[in-house]
Parts: structure tokens; sequence; C-alpha cells
């Protein structure tokens, strides 16, 4: 049941603050053993959620407008909706919830950010100014993540990696599906998984496509979907994807993740083979992706 944030915090005069940014859902729970989640976009957030409330722990989401799927409500016992460049909204939401603990769980399209930014509907608050231009050294996304989490700790708010919670979806070395690279394909791993290692320590992407050790595409603004998109479309078929993390990757924020949506396309696209690291990346839905790669004939191996 939707219902503005006056009747959310149970403040008889309401509470601009919360109404402003939109509607909030709540069910009923109290304020002991609860975690906050910042939700972005894809599956992680709900899947994240799902595991958390199994340990009996209360959920109190706040959801990226655009970014974060609807669905979340059902997995959670209290949602806010905030926009990205709200870091000020965030942290009064979770401070007026108690919060001391939190997640951070989903992406953040980054072609909408400067989209916003460019046509002037993009409006930070003021704590999101000044974090920006005070405490954010350069624009890669983990000085970006790090200085938010520092914003947080500032208030009282530790913000926790979400391995703690989701051990259980790490992908373990080795290879996933009924079908080991070729010969071919394992070459082509071989070759890029140190020029992936680089571009990614080098805040450029996380993913690369290549084919006869030869870099078809290298993720940048646009995201792994339109990179292999690209990448697919230069190698007419039969391509490889490696897609991992970077050398000291803060385990707070920002994990490779691959699901369903990946593997159909990957399909769509005609990848023959995708690598990713083992123990830091996140497997959404395993059994249902390596249902789906050994039915397509893809091969996804851990190293």
């Amino acid at each position: 049941m939707l219902y503005n944030s006056p009747e959310v915090t149970g403040n008889e005069g309401g509470n601009k603050e919360f109404a402003e940014e939109g509607d909030s859902i709540r069910k009923t729970v109290g304020t002991k053993k609860r975690i906050g989640l910042i939700a972005g976009n894809g599956r992680f957030p709900i899947l994240l959620a799902q595991s958390i409330k199994a340990k009996g722990i209360g959920i109190v989401a706040v959801g990226i407008k655009d970014e974060a799927s609807p669905e979340i409500e059902k997995y959670v016992d209290t949602l806010y909706w905030v926009g990205v460049a709200k870091i000020g909204k965030l942290i009064k939401t979770f401070k007026g919830e108690q919060i001391e603990r939190a997640v951070m769980a989903g992406g953040l399209t980054k072609s909408h950010i400067h989209s916003r930014l460019k046509h002037l509907k993009f409006r930070p608050d003021l704590r999101t100014i000044k974090m920006w231009y005070k405490k954010v050294r350069s624009r890669h996304d983990h000085t970006i993540l790090e200085a938010v989490a520092d914003e947080l700790a500032m208030d009282g708010i530790q913000l926790m990696s979400s391995l703690e919670y989701a051990k259980h979806l790490v992908a373990e070395k080795g290879c996933l599906t009924k079908r080991d690279p070729s010969e071919r394909e394992m070459a082509d791993i071989e070759f890029g998984w140190g020029i992936a290692k680089e571009i990614a320590r080098l805040e450029i992407g996380q993913c690369i496509v290549l084919k006869n050790k030869t870099v078809l595409a290298v993720e940048a603004i646009d995201g792994t979907n339109e990179t292999i998109r690209r990448g697919a479309l230069l190698g007419r078929g039969g391509v490889v994807v490696i897609k991992l993390s970077k050398k000291n990757q803060d385990l707070r924020f920002d994990l490779p993740t691959i699901g369903l949506e990946t593997i159909k396309h990957l399909k769509e696209t005609g990848v023959s083979a995708l690598a990713i690291e083992a123990g830091m990346t996140l497997i959404l839905d395993k059994e249902k992706v390596v249902e789906l790669a050994n039915k397509y004939k893809i091969s996804v191996i851990a190293r």
C-alpha cells in the first residue's frame, strides 16, 4: 500500500524532507536488528533483500529513482524512493529510521546520469554538491562511491559489504557449463585477461570483447551490454567476453555481476564464451543461468 512519508515517520505535522522525494511503503517492523539497503538497478537488490530477510533481519530500503525495480517492495519492510543525487535525503531517511548499518546493491546507468546533467534534470541536494566538489578527487566510480560511504559514516551509518549476506552468489573457480571453452576461446581468454585487468585498474570499465586475440570493444560509459553489442557486431559471431573486477576491489560496491539477462544478451549478440573472475563475481539465479548457458552452448568459466 502506498502512502506519503508523514504517515511513514509518524509525525502529525508531516515531514517535507521525505514527502518531497515521493511515496514510501512500510510494513510493521521494530528498529532493532535492521539494516539499510541502497537499491540500484538489476536483480541483485531483490536477491540480496531475500537473503537478508531469511536471516531474520529487517530492511529499510532506499530505492534509487529510475533505477531500482518496484518489485523490491515485496522483500523489504520499509521502502523510500530517492533521487540519485540526493545524498542528504538518503542520509536523513536512514537516520529517521535509526539505521546504523547499510549495504549497497545494484548499479546505476551512467548514461542516464550524464543525460540528466545535460538537460538540467539532475538536481543534486546541497550535501551532494559539497561532497562532489570537496571530497570527490576524481570522477572514477570507486572514488565517488567511497565519498558516499564517507558521508554515511559521518552520520554514524556504516556501509558494509553486501557479500556478508550474499556469499552463496559468488562464482567458484572452474567451468560452470557442460561445454569447456574451445582451444581458440581459451587462447583469447588468456590473451585478454591481463588487458581486462589493466582496463579495470584504470577505471575505464570491467568488460572487454575479443576474437582471435584482437580486442573488439572495451567497456566505457555505455555499459556492459552495449560493449558486448559493439564487439559482437565487429566480430560477427563467436566472440569471447571477459568481465572482471579491478585489483583491490572495494567489496562494498560495484562487484561484477551476471544473470539470466546476461546469458540472453550473449545469445542474441553471438557470444560463444564468457570468462568471469572466481571469488569476485556474483551470479544471480545461478542454476537458471547455467541451464540457459548450456541450452545455448555458451561456455562460462570462472578463473
